[in-house]
């Protein structure tokens, strides 16, 4: 490519001089943070994003800024209500896409938690695992048939995915004991995996679908982030480091840069190169097996044969075949 990205870019870096007119997006959790901040870039060059939230008077009022940006004055926003924890609303919203029969140039999965307390969604998966993996899984297959030749799928995963591989035979820590960044690092593992799979098996049709990482970004989805979580996540090489001499060493990117990444997976990156892959910093990671590195994707999470049987395994546990 002719423009090299970084970790310093932000998404009009990336958008600049690309119009998105005739795009329709759908990206997840447009109520806050990275997706309040995707769905701006993305309507201010000319596309038309359609916002699924699980609370849609909250994502009103944080996605004024989004209809204050659409290119030529239009809405360029349409909002629409989905609880990824409830596959019963998962379907619901699915099946009203699909009747619409609009088709999506670009699907951006967004929403997530992270580092929430041990729980469970209405289905009774553990509750990361069932909101960042299962909720996604089924909405993305189920609206697959929307998405034609040139079409792309982008997964948000994290850094974080370094925590843990998947966990096939106790996805819901039934036998497990429970950590909130096991779990975390478990769906975020699974992300990934899910974009391998579904990009295997779409891209002989034209649909491809890549796995990012934002980076490390204090938004909304830090609300359960306790100082002894903080602590867990920030890299030092003095182990008696305060918290404070930590997050003071950690370099934070703003929300712009944050979700620059995904921006550039969905509308920028050659197709063959974003393909199956994990980026990060606007740019195909590196496979890195090493335990202390940030950087880079673990071996697992790209392994195929490993996705092929996390799709079985999520098939199996929300009664779908796709």
């Amino acid at each position: 490519m002719a423009t090299a990205f970084g970790a310093d870019s932000t998404t009009d870096d990336v958008l600049s001089g690309v119009d998105l007119a005739g795009k329709r997006v759908l990206v997840t959790g447009v109520s806050a943070g990275l997706g309040v901040e995707t769905a701006r870039a993305l309507v201010a060059h000319g596309a038309t994003v359609v916002g699924a939230v699980r609370d849609l008077a909250k994502a009103r009022a944080a996605t004024q800024v989004v209809r204050d940006a659409a290119a030529g004055g239009g809405e360029g926003l349409e909002l629409i209500e989905l609880d990824l924890a409830s596959l019963a609303s998962v379907r619901a919203c699915a099946d009203g896409l699909v009747a619409s029969g609009r088709p999506f140039d670009v699907v951006i999965a967004n929403a997530g938690v992270m580092a929430c307390p041990k729980g469970t969604t209405a289905d009774g998966f553990e509750t990361q695992f069932g909101t960042n993996h299962l909720g996604h899984f089924v909405l993305i297959n189920r609206i697959a048939s929307l998405l034609g030749a040139g079409a792309r799928v982008v997964s948000l995963s994290s850094a974080g995915h370094r925590f843990a591989d998947v966990d096939l035979d106790d996805p819901n820590f039934e036998r497990t004991p429970y950590t909130e960044f096991g779990a975390y690092g478990r769906s975020k593992t699974a992300n990934v995996l899910f974009a391998v799979e579904f990009d295997r098996r779409h891209k002989a049709r034209g649909v491809r679908a890549a796995a990012v990482h934002p980076g490390g970004i204090q938004t909304e989805l830090g609300r359960h982030m306790t100082p002894e979580l903080i602590a867990q996540i920030l890299p030092t090489p003095n182990p008696d480091a305060t918290l404070e001499e930590r997050a003071a060493s950690f370099r934070w990117k703003t929300i712009p840069q944050g979700a620059a990444t995904s921006v550039w997976a969905g509308f920028v990156a050659p197709a063959e190169a974003m393909g199956g892959h994990y980026c990060e910093d606007c740019h195909v990671a590196q496979i890195v097996d090493d335990p202390n590195s940030r950087g880079g994707v673990r071996p697992y999470a790209v392994d195929p044969d490993r996705a092929k049987a996390l799709w079985a395994k999520s098939e199996a546990m929300v009664g779908e075949r796709f």
